[in-house]
Parts: C-alpha cells; structure tokens; sequence
C-alpha cells in the first residue's frame, strides 16, 4: 500500500501493520493503517471504484486492482477511518485455497462488518 503522507505535506505519516491472525474457521485477516489525513465518509463511498484518485498524478486503479485480486481468492478488502486521524485497511481471505465459505462464516460472524 502507499500512502500519500508526506508527498505534499508538512506533516509526517507513519503506517503500521497492525497485525495478522488465522481465525477458528481459517481465515487471515489483515490490517493495515497509517497516520495520514483519514477519510471521509464521501471518500469510503469511492475509494475502491476504479479511477478514482486524490492524488495528482494517480490513475485510482491500485486499490481496485486490489480489492478485485482478494475477491477472486474469496475474500474481502475494506477501509476505515481512524480517530483523531488516519485509516485502517482490512482485508480477511482464507488460510487455504478452497475456503470460501469460511470467509462467508467469519463475516456473518462480524468480522469485516464495515462496508
């Protein structure tokens, strides 16, 4: 992931990758976040939709490409904002190939509830 931090700004980002973990019905989940400007609610409507960007020079194709890529191995990718600032990015697929019902099972169970 890259993050804009720092390109045109003053202030300084920092990501962290908070954590990975294998669940009971088998799936990885990730997440991801930083400390940049965060997102809006009109941003997180958008932010997966190919071509759109907020960057200068972007195409607004990276994290699309990426949700399509987590999706065809049967998982899900999603952002959310963090307070004060910043943005976690999650995604959650399965440990093994073929589990795509365990995704199912983990997100009816609330894991990645946030669209």
């Amino acid at each position: 992931m890259e993050s804009w931090c720092g390109r045109n700004s003053q202030k300084a980002c920092r990501l962290y990758r908070n954590g990975s973990s294998c669940n009971s019905t088998g799936n990885v989940l990730v997440e991801v976040q930083d400390t940049g400007p965060g997102l809006t609610p009109a941003t997180l409507d958008l932010l997966f939709d190919a071509f759109y960007t907020t960057k200068a020079g972007g195409l607004g194709l990276g994290l699309s490409i990426c949700r399509s890529i987590i999706e065809a191995h049967n998982g899900r990718l999603w952002a959310s904002p963090n307070v004060p600032r910043g943005a976690t990015f999650h995604f959650i697929a399965p440990a093994h190939p073929g589990g795509a019902s365990s995704v199912r099972a983990a997100l009816q169970q609330g894991a990645g509830s946030a669209t």
